[in-house]
C-alpha cells in the first residue's frame, strides 16, 4: 500500500504501512516492502539468505525495515529522502553521499509502484531534481536526459515525439501520439503539449511504445509523465529559485518559482503550493511592424495539492493546477533574413490550461484500489497573417488574419485494482471513462485601415467523444526468472462532429455526423531476470487511433476526404536492461519493429484551412539505447541514442500518390549526452560542471517532397552550479557558438511555399539562477 510519501529521516518517520511480507528470500521480500511502502531501494541483491518472518499490520517503515533484517546479513540506511541503500554489512559507517543512477527510482508509469528495470518496457525515468541540476523548464530543454523531441513551433504549440513515431509536423483533429498526463489524469487529447513548467516536481516518466492495455486508445508512441512532489506530512519547508539571463541581441529574460510545503495535521494533513512567473525575453524583429523582439513569451502557473491520511489504509489526494501562456508573436523567420521577419500583421498564441483531480486509495492486504478523476479544461488559439490567402475572397482588404481557437473540456474517471506484493501471481483490471467536448470557431477576417474589419469566412465547429473501456492484465512467474504477462483493452469511442460554414464565397452550410468505433487493443509479454539483476524482455503491443470528420473551407471537400479512418500501430520489441554489480553502469536497449496502417495526419489545403486524412502505411526498424556510468571520483554520463529506418506504401491516393520514404519530423538518427562533474569545494561548498548535447538529424516536414529538409543541427548547454548547505547558485550558457540552424522548416500555412520559412535556434543566452530552501 503506499500510504504515503516517505520523506525527512527514516528513524523519525511516524506514519504507518499497513505491510503484508510472507516469508521469502531477503532480496524479494525488499523489494515487496519497498512497493509497498513507495520508497526507492537501492541493492536489494546485496542481502542473501532468507527471511522466515511474517510482517503483517501497520507498521513505520524503518520499524518493518528493522524487523524484516534483524536477522540478515546485512543492514540499511537512508541515503537521500526517500531512499534506502541496503549493504552486506550492517550500517555501514561511512555516511557519505552515494551515486544512485536514475533507473534506480520506483516508477508507477505501469499503474503499480515497480523498479522499471523489471519492467518489459522501455522506460526512461529524470528525477526532478537533475532536471533541475541542468535547469530545464521544460520538455523540449530536457531532451539530452529525456530522450524525447519536439518539433519547435513555438511555446506550448509542438509535438512530443517518441521513437521517431511522427504522424506529422502540424497539430489538428488527429489524437497526439504521446499522452501527457500530470500524475494519473491526461492533458491532451489532440491538443498541442501545454508544455507545463516544470517546476517543484518529482520525476519524470516516459513509458516508450503503445501504451494502449493500460492507458487507453490513441498515444501509440508512448507516454510522457509528469509525477508532481507530493505534500510532506512530516515537515515544513519551503524553497525560493530566481532566474536572470541575457540573450545576444534579444530582450531580458527572468523567471521565478517556488514552493511552501505545510503539515497542517502532522502525520495526517499536508499542504503543498507551488508557483511561479516567468518570461521568456524576445529574439526576433519584424521590420516591416517595426518590432523589436517580437516573439515575447510571459508563463505563470500554480499547483496546489493536500494529503489526507485518513487511516492506515485510507489516502485521499486532492490537487488542483493551472498554466497561463502568452507569446507575442510566432518564432519563424523566412530564408536569408537572419533573425527578421516581414510579417503584415502579428501571430499571438494563447495557452491556458487548468485541472481538478482528486485520488482515492483503499489498501488490503492482498490488494490496492485506486480511483483517479479529474477535469481538465484547455483552451488555446492562434492568429496567423493569412494575407497571401485573400485571393480567395472578393476582397481588397489591406491585409487578412487567419484566427483559431479552441476550448476543450475533458472528464476522466480511472478505476483499478491491483494486487499487492511480490508474489508469483500479480494481476491488474480496471474500467475507464471520459467525455471531451471541444469547440473550434475559426475565422478569416479581413482588415482595413480606413474602416472596420469583415469576416469573410467562418467555422463553428464542435465536437463530443466518449470513451468507454474495461482493462486488465496478469503476470505469472511461469519458472524461476520467467515471467509471463497477458493485457489488454477493449474499449468503445462515440464521436459526434458538428459544424456550421459560412463564406461570401458560398451558401452557407452544416454538417451534424456521428460515428461509433469499437476494438481490442492487446499486449503480450515475455522477460527473463538474470541473477545478477539483468532482463532481456520481447514485447507486443498496438496501438489505435479512432477516425472522424472533416469540416470546413471556401470550397467543400470531396466526399473521399470528408472522413478520416482509424490507423492501427502493432509493435514488436525485444529489449535488454544490463547494469553493473555496483549499479553504477546501466545499459537499456531496444530494437522494435512497428507496422503503422493508414497513417492519419492533420495537413493543409493549398488555402491554408487544416484538415485531417490517411497517408498511407509505414514499417519502421528502429533501435534506441540508453546508457547511464557514475564513477566514484563524482563524474557521471548519460548517453541516448535512436536510429530508426523508414519504409512507407500505400499511399492514399486522395492525399498524395507518392510519399517520402520516411515520416515528417522524424529524423533517422538523434540522441543526447549530459556529462556532469561534481566535487566538494572549500568553506563546505559543492562544485558541479555540467555539459548537455543534442544532436537532431536532417528530415522533412510533410510527406511531401516539395519542402526542403531540415534539422541536421546540434544544441549545447553549459552549466556551473555552487551549493551550499540549501543555498546555492547557477550559471549557465546555451547555443554558446551562436549557432543559427534551421529546427523547424514551418511557422504559417499562408505562404509555406512563397519563401522559405527557418525557425532559428535562441541566440547565445547566459543566465543565473539563485535558489535557497527551508
Amino acid at each position: 500500500m503506499l500510504a504515503f510519501a516517505w520523506n525527512g529521516s527514516a528513524r523519525a518517520a511516524a506514519l504507518r504501512v499497513r505491510f503484508h511480507i510472507s516469508p521469502q528470500p531477503y532480496s524479494e521480500a525488499l523489494i515487496d516492502l519497498a512497493q509497498q511502502a513507495n520508497i526507492t531501494l537501492v541493492g536489494a541483491a546485496a542481502c542473501g539468505g532468507y527471511s522466515r518472518e511474517d510482517i503483517a499490520g501497520p507498521l513505520s517503515v524503518a520499524q518493518a525495515l528493522d524487523r524484516l533484517l534483524a536477522d540478515a546479513p546485512c543492514g540499511w540506511k537512508e541515503i537521500a529522502p526517500g531512499t534506502v541503500q541496503i549493504s552486506p554489512a550492517a550500517r555501514p559507517p561511512t555516511p557519505g553521499p552515494v551515486a544512485v543512477d536514475v533507473s534506480e527510482v520506483l516508477v508507477t508509469a505501469t499503474k503499480r509502484v515497480r523498479d522499471p528495470r523489471q519492467l518489459a518496457v522501455a522506460v526512461t525515468v529524470v528525477r526532478g531534481a537533475d532536471l533541475a541540476a541542468t535547469g530545464a523548464s521544460g520538455a523540449a530543454e530536457g531532451v539530452a536526459q529525456l530522450g524525447m523531441l519536439t518539433t519547435n513551433l513555438g511555446p506550448a504549440r509542438d509535438k512530443l515525439l517518441l521513437r521517431g513515431l511522427s504522424d506529422g509536423a502540424y497539430t489538428g483533429r488527429a489524437r497526439s501520439t504521446v499522452a501527457t498526463y500530470l500524475d494519473d489524469i491526461p492533458l491532451n487529447n489532440n491538443a498541442p503539449d501545454p508544455d507545463l513548467r516544470l517546476a517543484d516536481i518529482d520525476r519524470i516518466e516516459i513509458a516508450r511504445g503503445p501504451q494502449g492495455a493500460l492507458y487507453g486508445a490513441g498515444f501509440v508512441s508512448g507516454i510522457y509523465r509528469i509525477v508532481s512532489r507530493k505534500p510532506e506530512l512530516d515537515r515544513l519547508s519551503a524553497e525560493l529559485r530566481v532566474t536572470g539571463a541575457l540573450t545576444d541581441r534579444g530582450a531580458p529574460s527572468g523567471a521565478i518559482e517556488g514552493h511552501v510545503n505545510w503539515p497542517i495535521v502532522r502525520d495526517r494533513i499536508g499542504l503543498r503550493l507551488t508557483a511561479y512567473d516567468e518570461i521568456d525575453g524576445g529574439y526576433l524583429d519584424d521590420v516591416r511592424l517595426n518590432r523589436r523582439n517580437a516573439n515575447r513569451t510571459e508563463r505563470r502557473g500554480e499547483r496546489l495539492s493536500m494529503l489526507f491520511e485518513l487511516g492506515d489504509d485510507w489516502t485521499v489526494y486532492l490537487a488542483s493546477a493551472d498554466q497561463h501562456l502568452r507569446s507575442a508573436d510566432t518564432q519563424y523567420t523566412t530564408g536569408g533574413n537572419g533573425l527578421n521577419r516581414y510579417n503584415r500583421i502579428a501571430e499571438p498564441h494563447t495557452n491556458d490550461i487548468s485541472l481538478w483531480s482528486a485520488k482515492l486509495k483503499r489498501s488490503w492486504g492482498w490488494g490496492e484500489l485506486t480511483s483517479s478523476s479529474g477535469l481538465v479544461h484547455h483552451a488555446y488559439g492562434s492568429l496567423y497573417d493569412a494575407t497571401a490567402a485573400q485571393q480567395l475572397f472578393t476582397t481588397s482588404a489591406d491585409t487578412s488574419a487567419y484566427s483559431e481557437r479552441t476550448s476543450t473540456t475533458m472528464i476522466v474517471e480511472d478505476l483499478f485494482l491491483t494486487s499487492r506484493g511480490a508474489g508469483p501471481l500479480q494481476w491488474l483490471v480496471g474500467l475507464y471513462g471520459s467525455r471531451t467536448t471541444q469547440r473550434s470557431p475559426s475565422a478569416f477576417v479581413a482588415q482595413y485601415v480606413a474602416g472596420p474589419d469583415v469576416r469573410v469566412y467562418s467555422d463553428d465547429r464542435s465536437d463530443a467523444t466518449d470513451e468507454v473501456a474495461a482493462y486488465g492484465e496478469v503476470s505469472y512467474a511461469l519458472v524461476p526468472n520467467w515471467t509471463l504477462a497477458l493485457g489488454g483493452r477493449v474499449f468503445t469511442i462515440h464521436t459526434r462532429t458538428r459544424s456550421h460554414v459560412e463564406s461570401e464565397q458560398s451558401d452557407p452550410r452544416d454538417i451534424d455526423r456521428s460515428a461509433t468505433f469499437a476494438s481490442f487493443s492487446p499486449k503480450i509479454s515475455l522477460q527473463h531476470e538474470f541473477a545478477a539483476g539483468d532482463l532481456i524482455y520481447a514485447v507486443y503491443s498496438e496501438g489505435y487511433r479512432a477516425g472522424g470528420f472533416n469540416s470546413g473551407g471556401v470550397v467543400p471537400l470531396s466526399t473521399a476526404r470528408e472522413t478520416y479512418a482509424p490507423d492501427l500501430l502493432r509493435n514488436y520489441e525485444l529489449g535488454l536492461k544490463l547494469q553493473s554489480r555496483d549499479r553504477r553502469l546501466s545499459w537499456d536497449s531496444a530494437v522494435f519493429y512497428d507496422q503503422w496502417n493508414d497513417i492519419q495526419t492533420d495537413q493543409y489545403r493549398p488555402s491554408g484551412i487544416p484538415f485531417t486524412t490517411n497517408a498511407g502505411d509505414a514499417t519502421i526498424l528502429g533501435v534506441e539505447t540508453q546508457l547511464s556510468a557514475r564513477a566514484a571520483n563524482g563524474l557521471s554520463a548519460e548517453l541516448n541514442g535512436r536510429f530508426t529506418q523508414t519504409r512507407t506504401r500505400n499511399a492514399n491516393p486522395n492525399f498524395l500518390s507518392l510519399l517520402i520514404n520516411g515520416l515528417p519530423n522524424a529524423p533517422p538518427f538523434s540522441g543526447g549526452l549530459l556529462v556532469s562533474y561534481e566535487r566538494a569545494a572549500p568553506g563546505g561548498w559543492r562544485l558541479r560542471l555540467s555539459g548537455e548535447t543534442t544532436y537532431v538529424g536532417r528530415s522533412r516536414v510533410t510527406f511531401d517532397t516539395q519542402f526542403p529538409e531540415m534539422g541536421g543541427y546540434v544544441r549545447t548547454k553549459l552549466l556551473v552550479e555552487a551549493r551550499r548547505g540549501r543555498l546555492g547558485v547557477q550559471a549557465f550558457l546555451t547555443n554558446p557558438t551562436n549557432a543559427f540552424s534551421d529546427t523547424f522548416a514551418f511557422g504559417n500555412q499562408f505562404n509555406p511555399t512563397q519563401a522559405r520559412q527557418i525557425t532559428p535556434q535562441r541566440p547565445t543566452t547566459l543566465g543565473l539562477t539563485f535558489f535557497a530552501a527551508y
